[in-house]
């Protein structure tokens, strides 16, 4: 049993994390990304220099050796193509310690990371030897994904359903920002909800499992120009995301049968979407391991070590 370091160099935070093989536990350092107030994101340039400023930093609030192996994150997604210049900056600092302590460095996808810190901390990694579906909702993806056993890659990752434009997590900070909150706006507009006196009313657009986002900003706009109050504004943006992700939930369990149900990413981290979600054999990781996080892929590092040993007891 050992100490498997991971890292995740997101769009919006640097992260890191030790996973000890023999108390299972998880110790994690993350620091998100600067963005100037009032905008709502950052390009890809100024995202590689902060992670090469703070991932030393990060890095320094854990050992900085003894580790077996280091797991990263070197793409977005599960599939071809994937790609952001931001996740060189961790692939990059892997590589180094992989060769400095002449450890073995196992190569994943951000997505991956996610499914895996959601398992962990919903005390679910069993689900690894069965088929079952995660939602990965966050401000670069909204998708359904199912994840099926693989000897090569751990988990076989097939897109099952997916938002045609809008992201949540997008959906989320232009509708925080609109209402004047600090970007990424997650954490706040879910305060700000909280003091809602009124539902407004939000229909879910769907295409088959599919979903379109596009309209609840517009709608959002709409009723704040109208002059309905932020919290209540800040609730429909909320409520209608976990309306429509109940309704995609249905789908894909229609098509794909009775599978057990993840879901993960920074948006999953709110708990009143989470609240509305809810269900029988339906799992949600804590906030910190729902956000970006890099203790999936220190679990991975440490599933492509030790293999089943890592969640069998």
């Amino acid at each position: 049993m050992a100490s498997y370091l991971g890292l995740d160099t997101s769009n919006y935070t640097t992260s890191a994390a030790l996973y000890d093989s023999s108390s299972r536990t998880v110790v994690q350092e993350k620091q998100l990304l600067p963005v100037k107030a009032g905008e709502r994101g950052l390009r890809q340039s100024d995202a590689v220099f902060h992670h090469t400023v703070q991932l030393p930093q990060v890095l320094s609030r854990l050992p900085a050796h003894g580790y077996a192996a280091v797991g990263v994150s070197v793409r977005p997604r599960s599939v071809d193509g994937s790609y952001m210049p931001c996740f060189l900056c961790g692939e990059g600092a892997a590589r180094m310690l992989g060769q400095a302590q002449e450890i073995p460095v196992y190569r994943t996808s951000h997505q991956t990371g996610h499914i895996l810190a959601a398992l962990y901390s919903a005390g679910q990694l069993r689900l690894l030897r069965t088929p079952f579906l995660a939602f990965h909702v966050s401000g670069g993806t909204t998708e359904c994904v199912l994840c099926e056993p693989d000897a090569a890659s751990l988990l076989r990752v097939t897109a099952a359903a997916r938002s045609l434009d809008l992201k949540a997590g997008q959906a989320v900070d232009r509708v925080g920002v609109m209402l004047g909150l600090p970007f990424p706006c997650g954490a706040a507009l879910e305060q700000l909800a909280e003091d809602s006196t009124k539902t407004l009313p939000y229909r879910p657009v769907l295409k088959g499992a599919d979903c379109c986002l596009s309209g609840l900003e517009n709608r959002c706009r709409e009723a704040y120009v109208r002059g309905e109050t932020a919290a209540d504004v800040a609730a429909l943006c909320l409520d209608a995301i976990s309306e429509t992700l109940s309704e995609m939930t249905a789908a894909v369990l229609e098509q794909y049968g009775r599978l057990p149900v993840l879901y993960a990413g920074g948006v999953m981290s709110d708990r009143r979407i989470r609240d509305r979600l809810a269900g029988d054999d339906r799992y949600f990781a804590e906030p910190a391991f729902s956000c970006d996080n890099a203790a999936g892929t220190a679990l991975y590092a440490a599933i492509c070590a030790e293999g089943a040993a890592v969640w069998q007891s």
